[in-house]
């Protein structure tokens, strides 16, 4: 069945020569309502306003032994495909690729540096992308070099002209949640020959569009804001521009066999059509709640970026404008027994480890991290969810008494 093509921006995979196999997205609409209607699907044979799953894992040939735009579901399928074509129209991206997990799409990104090249990235930053850098420091020769995201110039110090392949940031670093300036970011790698790779996993493009700023490459954590509901694990890569290495991360993807499942897709893009209504809700309790708590006595510090008091916060107000989102962390006035037994004493944030689900969370992040952890052994990591504020507030109260 095709789908009727509407006016979009073009992109020709080599694994899809004929467009008219796809619906894609029509970009003359505000990012709401693009994810609102899914990307504007209607089935034009049956009416149906949901697109659907095609859990086919291979596709006939025609009379010509042509393929109609698919061949094997391990390359692409039209579930994935639609999906990534409305996460290419959020990003203002020309092309987007979904992976089944955020850590599969951050190696098959990785697979595009060469041994002995450079890559930068904060010292504090998500653990999992962290501990993979330092893998391939150890076992493939890569130049890794951290840096402190609260040092003014420390960027600019670690990234080398003609040695740096890659820089790699988080808007918000988690989870301290110290501040990157993005469009500095992106004028310091290209100066350099590098290209920017931005995490935006908890800043997605509903609050901050890391393309815009400079950007070469956006990454998310798809199990996180975008999907958003606790029940699905997948990755986002989306481009600036299709090239090269584009084409070489489309290659690896193919052939490590990271590309999601169609059930997956379709939840992913179940969740996203709610991503605006949510990421507004979340922000505005995590903001209440920082507020709230900034001076309490059970506390050392809230960490969060929306606090005037944070040192990014003229930064992340520049940067971010649909909302300083909601993640925040607690230094507990104690140890990290003190800080393990708030968490475990909430009754309405789950002590669970992820972020970005309409449910609230709260975490020892450094007993999550493990014993490599940088992290202060105080800290709380909390993910703000949809729930009434005032309860939210009042069972952090309980857990502090």
């Amino acid at each position: 069945m095709a789908y009727p093509v509407q006016k979009h921006r073009t992109i020709t995979p080599p694994y899809a020569p004929g467009r008219d196999e796809f619906f894609v997205t029509n970009t003359d609409h505000s990012l709401e309502t693009l994810l609102t209607q899914a990307g504007h699907f209607v089935d034009p044979e049956t009416g149906a306003i949901v697109p659907p799953i095609h859990p086919s894992t291979t596709y006939r040939r025609d009379d010509r032994y042509e393929l109609h735009g698919f061949e094997y579901s391990r390359i692409a399928n039209p579930t994935g495909r639609h999906v990534e074509e409305v996460l290419a129209s959020l990003e203002g991206a020309e092309d987007a690729l979904l992976f089944s997990s955020g850590l599969a799409g951050v190696s098959t990104f990785l697979e595009t540096v060469n041994s002995g090249q450079r890559i930068v990235a904060p010292r504090v930053m998500y653990h999992g992308a962290a501990d993979w850098l330092r893998r391939l420091a150890e076992r493939r020769g890569m130049d890794v070099a951290f840096f402190d995201a609260t040092a003014p110039d420390a960027l600019e110090h670690a990234v080398l002209a003609g040695e740096t392949a890659v820089v790699w940031i988080e808007p918000s670093v988690n989870p301290t949640w110290d501040v990157i300036d993005v469009r500095t970011a992106s004028e310091t790698a290209h100066a350099a020959g590098a290209i920017l790779a931005v995490d935006a996993t908890v800043t997605p493009a509903v609050t901050l569009r890391a393309l815009d700023l400079g950007a070469d490459i956006v990454f998310h954590s798809g199990t996180k804001y975008l999907a958003g509901h606790s029940d699905v694990t997948a990755g986002v890569l989306a481009t600036r521009t299709v090239d090269a290495r584009w084409d070489e991360i489309r290659r690896a993807r193919t052939l490590m066999g990271g590309v999601l499942g169609p059930f997956e897709s379709w939840l992913l893009l179940r969740g996203m059509r709610t991503l605006h209504l949510r990421y507004e809700r979340q922000s505005a309790n995590a903001l209440a709640i920082a507020r709230h708590f900034e001076n309490h006595p059970g506390l050392e510090a809230v960490l969060y970026p929306g606090l005037e008091s944070h040192p990014g916060h003229a930064i992340a107000a520049r940067q971010m404008n649909g909302g300083f989102g909601a993640m925040l962390s607690l230094l507990v006035a104690g140890d990290a027994d003190d800080a393990r037994r708030v968490a475990t004493r909430t009754r309405l944030f789950v002590p669970a480890t992820s972020l970005g689900g309409v449910e609230s969370l709260i975490e020892h992040r450094a007993t999550v991290e493990g014993p490599d952890s940088i992290v202060p052994a105080n800290l709380l990591r909390l993910s703000v969810g949809v729930e009434r504020v005032d309860e939210l507030i009042a069972d952090l109260e309980q857990a502090l008494a």
